[in-house]
């Protein structure tokens, strides 16, 4: 476990205390009465509630009747291991029930959609993809749990989500879905920039803390691959292209959000994509057909720069694992690419997606690399995203990837291709059980089948906590990252304040003058003292900020991909350089991807990167409230030449000199640099 200091400790138990101190005083949305959780049975008697089934004693200790059979059977009994619990429960498991709970689907649109879910379908795992407050998705949880508890065994729901504590450029499906309702913290190359991993640790200990007391169990999360290709649009939501940084990270996610083993406080980590989603062909999206290939052209860089970030997870006890889409290339493939492009290394990997590659699962993650815990399919893989497996009927996609070792398929809600797979004889019932098994150990140690049920303000007592967002604070101004400060044009002290005349202007596209409004209005909150400018022509300095917008590329695979920054994001490059030479600018970066910047940098007096950061944190650091300690997370390229020849297997830094951008006085923008005031 990291170290905490007092202050934090302490802090986190006083707003715990005045959590339920809140929920106590305002009672609960989901009882008259706020229900009594307690359990007399002892020091490690967990809080046992039910809803619908009847509550049985023995003694002074509770246990819930699931099945409502009247006596205590051993899936019920809490004291019992786990292990024992799942072999009980299997066998009253219907084969149905079985296919049922291997699908995970997105929330049901309303109570009937999921009670047909639940009741006809026997899905347990949902997905949360809308973005209420703590106090709804509480009260939506509790509502949907009591319509599992009523099912004839009692097996509760497992509530999951894509992250919802960063700052969002826009909420995407299948990324990051939700902002704003729980504490706020930077993206995740902000959390990288920091370089403060018991930062990293606190961080996933007070999400844990939000989403269990809102009902969630389960996250998709986090994307711990490493960032090998600059042009790959979801470089945004990992925490790099530094391996062991990476790795580090990845053990303190997974020991904060889930803890030194389940528990009924954890929320359960699937990280993703394995074996690394990063070294795809000219970074195009494998969501899309044209980026289905994941290539490896440099010898070693599967094992050196991909998989060190999932052994780390996997030896912190990561809960699950998602597959990526990709299929791997080799050689002698239907699809014809450059015979540099692949090697040796892959030639074990057969050329179909993660979910139904046995070699990539069941030899590589669960064999060379100790997973034991259960693999998550990426969503679609059933339908649209099932490359290399084309032409194979639904019974067979499922047949395949089962015997892969695949255990739940995501975004499916449908079980009734695996049931017909059981039917015809392509999967047996018995090959069922090892799924279902891990699934229900994972509901078991996260202590779903003895209290599902959570307190709605609470929850809401929770997610507001100001404490939580002060340390959330803290990332944003330690992620802020100086790259050039010519003449020591930064920080805007007192003196300089009195004598500027600002102009000030964002550039992200259509949201370009609301943003550069927003912008206007916090900075004339913040610095009232500060003399803000509407026109170039009446200013001395200028503040400029370049919020691009990563975009979706359909090209032909052999085509280049261009991430100039002044390139389908946008950012109106001609504008920017005419206000870099008209005054001196302090340019902001939202760096969100490794932009090619060799347009726009040159001409600045200052240069800051930032990665999806509260305004009141930059203004902090550029104001010399705080002194800028962030360090770039990733390498930004010389110019798109460079970006064209790059290997997509291989970070920027580990590239040759000429691939990083250097600037006029000589400071290379690579992995881990960053300046400060006192430089």
């Amino acid at each position: 476990m990291a170290k905490k200091s007092k202050k934090f400790k302490k802090m986190v138990m006083s707003t715990l205390a005045t959590s339920v101190l809140a929920a106590t005083v305002e009672g609960s949305t989901f009882a008259a009465t706020p229900p009594d959780h307690s359990n007399a049975g002892g020091k490690k008697a967990p809080s046992v509630e039910a809803q619908v089934k009847p509550i049985i004693k023995i003694g002074q200790r509770e246990f819930k009747d699931l099945n409502a059979n009247g006596k205590l059977d051993r899936y019920e009994d809490w004291r019992l291991p786990t292990k024992m619990r799942v072999a009980d429960l299997l066998p009253r498991m219907s084969m149905e029930e079985k296919a049922g709970i291997m699908q995970i689907t997105s929330l049901g649109r309303d109570t009937e959609v999921m009670n047909d879910y639940v009741n006809n379908r026997h899905i347990r795992f949902v997905i949360i993809r809308d973005n209420p407050t703590a106090e709804a998705l509480a009260t939506r949880a509790n509502s949907y749990q009591k319509i599992a508890e009523a099912t004839p065994l009692g097996i509760p729901l497992v509530f999951t989500s894509n992250p919802r504590n960063h700052i969002n450029e826009q909420n995407q499906f299948g990324i990051s879905e939700a902002s704003g309702q729980f504490s706020t913290w930077p993206g995740t190359l902000g959390l990288a920039a920091t370089g403060d991993t018991d930062l990293i640790r606190d961080f996933a200990e007070i999400a844990r803390n939000e989403w269990r007391a809102s009902g969630i169990q389960k996250a998709y999360g986090y994307q711990i691959e490493t960032a090998t290709e600059p042009r790959w649009r979801r470089i945004s939501g990992t925490f790099g292209e530094d391996p062991t940084l990476n790795a580090e990270i990845a053990r303190e996610l997974v020991l904060g959000f889930q803890g030194e083993e389940l528990s009924s406080k954890s929320i359960a980590q699937t990280i993703k994509h394995f074996p690394g989603d990063g070294a795809v062909l000219n970074g195009l999206d494998p969501h899309n057909e044209e980026g289905q290939f994941a290539v490896y052209p440099t010898e070693g860089s599967l094992y050196k720069y991909q998989l060190p970030p999932f052994q780390a997870a996997i030896d912190a006890g990561a809960s699950s694992v998602m597959s990526y889409y990709n299929l791997p290339k080799n050689e002698g493939s239907a699809v014809q690419l450059p015979k540099e492009l692949w090697y040796s290394e892959t030639q074990q990997f057969e050329e179909v997606a993660g979910a139904y590659n046995k070699k990539i699962i069941t030899d590589l993650l669960r064999g060379e690399m100790g997973f034991t815990g259960y693999v998550n399919s990426d969503s679609g893989v059933l339908t649209n995203m099932d490359y290399g497996v084309q032409n194979l009927s639904i019974e067979e996609k499922f047949a395949k990837a089962i015997d892969a070792g695949t255990n739940i398929f995501s975004d499916n809600n449908d079980p009734s291709g695996l049931i017909s797979a059981v039917n015809k004889g392509l999967v047996d019932e018995i090959d069922l059980d090892p799924s279902v098994s891990l699934l229900l150990t994972e509901m078991f140690n996260l202590g779903l089948f003895e209290d599902p049920y959570t307190n709605p303000a609470e929850a809401q007592s929770i997610a507001d906590s100001a404490e939580y967002q002060a340390r959330a604070d803290e990332a944003h101004l330690k992620s802020v990252t100086l790259l050039r400060n010519n003449e020591n044009m930064l920080p805007l002290t007192n003196e300089k304040v009195a004598a500027t005349k600002l102009y000030v202007e964002v550039f992200a596209g259509n949201n370009s003058a609301a943003r550069t409004t927003a912008l206007k209005d916090l900075i004339k909150k913040e610095e009232p003292s500060l003399t803000i400018v509407d026109t170039l022509e009446e200013a001395n300095s200028a503040l400029v900020m370049l919020r691009p917008t990563a975009y979706e590329n359909k090209v032909d695979i052999h085509a280049p991909v261009d991430i100039k920054i002044g390139t389908n994001t946008g950012i109106n490059v001609e504008r920017v350089k005419q206000i870099e030479n008209t005054v001196p600018t302090t340019l902001v970066i939202n760096m969100n991807n490794p932009w090619v910047i060799d347009e726009v940098e040159p001409d600045a007096a200052a240069v800051v990167a930032t990665y999806n950061v509260k305004g009141e944190a930059l203004l902090d650091v550029l104001r010399g409230r705080f002194n800028p300690t962030g360090k770039l997370p990733i390498t930004v390229p010389a110019n798109q030449e460079a970006v064209d020849k790059n290997a997509s297997d291989v970070p920027g830094y580990a590239e040759s000199y000429d691939y990083t951008y250097t600037n006029a006085v000589g400071d290379d923008y690579t992995f881990g640099f960053g300046l400060s005031y006192e430089e």
